[in-house]
């Protein structure tokens, strides 16, 4: 989500340097904010405060930066091309429809056009979800509350965050266990992840799923020479892991992206229906949830 979705990774280093200047510590360097990235925030904020020796305990650093995002986070915004990109993966839902009323001509040999289920997998704890996703609340419908899994999710062992893999493991579950009856379980190698941070892509990696890595401009900056290693998911970032989990440099599993505005779908074997769908009978009544939850009808406006 962060520095993926939402344009807070400048934020992160606003709020962290007032607290270093206050205390006549060096800015931020990106040297050191590569390493926090897309880690839960109780292991960031450690390893942050381990590196800045600043003269107060952790707790008070906590309470300080979590004071300062309160102030700065309400405003973030997406990042160029997201809105499009998410309004038009949840758009292929037509094709799920559409399907569906096609479905009784049994000479039907052709492959058609599928949906793409999506989930959100972000280390971000509820409380700092809430608060950077509030007023973006349209923006972030096309994702499922069953479908969103947070960095403080009871399902995840504490201490197992990115860049282990368990977090998008446990994003591609929830999709299998709500998957319309009948249809095929997703594997592992059928999913694309979408990451900034580097120990996100070796998380990605080490789940077995193709990855894209959107990273910020200055981290791109901190990783020139190891592109490759970085797309492989071979920056040990968890330490020594099993070489089995990792990929193999220009395996082809894995691309770097400056961003994703226009994104080539029809690489990924991606079929985006028209935005005119949206007004088809088929995509008005499939504005309830099972559970009576009304979905805002913004896929094709966000």
């Amino acid at each position: 989500m962060d520095g993926l979705l939402l344009d807070t990774e400048d934020l992160y280093t606003l709020c962290i340097n007032l607290i270093l200047e206050k205390y006549g510590r060096p800015k931020l360097p990106w040297s050191i904010k590569a390493k926090l990235q897309g880690r839960p925030g109780p292991q960031a904020n450690k390893l942050l405060h381990d590196w800045a020796q600043l003269p107060i305990t952790f707790e008070e650093y906590h309470k300080q930066y979590y004071e300062l995002q309160a102030q700065h986070f309400p405003g973030t915004q997406p990042l160029p091309g997201i809105p499009k990109l998410l309004s038009d993966l949840a758009r292929t839902r037509y094709w799920d429809l559409k399907n569906k009323e096609s479905k009784s001509d049994s000479d039907n040999k052709t492959a058609t056009p599928h949906r793409v289920h999506i989930a959100l997998a972000t280390s971000s704890h509820k409380s700092n979800f809430v608060l950077k996703t509030t007023h973006l609340s349209e923006l972030f419908s096309v994702f499922e509350s069953h479908r969103r899994v947070l960095g403080d999710d009871e399902r995840i062992t504490p201490g197992r965050g990115k860049p282990l893999p368990d977090i998008y493991l446990l994003a591609l579950k929830t999709i299998n266990d709500s998957l319309p009856e009948g249809e095929k379980p997703i594997t592992p190698e059928e999913c694309l992840v979408f990451e900034d941070s580097v120990p996100g892509v070796e998380a990605g990696r080490r789940a077995g799923m193709r990855v894209i890595w959107a990273p910020h401009p200055m981290l791109k900056n901190e990783y020139v020479g190891r592109e490759k290693e970085v797309l492989a998911g071979r920056t040990y970032e968890a330490g020594e892991v099993d070489i089995h989990q990792l990929g193999e440099i220009d395996d082809g599993w894995a691309e770097y992206r400056a961003t994703l505005v226009d994104f080539p779908y029809e690489k990924f074997g991606i079929v985006v229906p028209p935005v005119e769908v949206e007004k088809e009978d088929c995509m008005l009544e499939t504005g309830k949830l099972d559970e009576g939850e009304v979905v805002q009808a913004v896929e094709a406006t966000v």
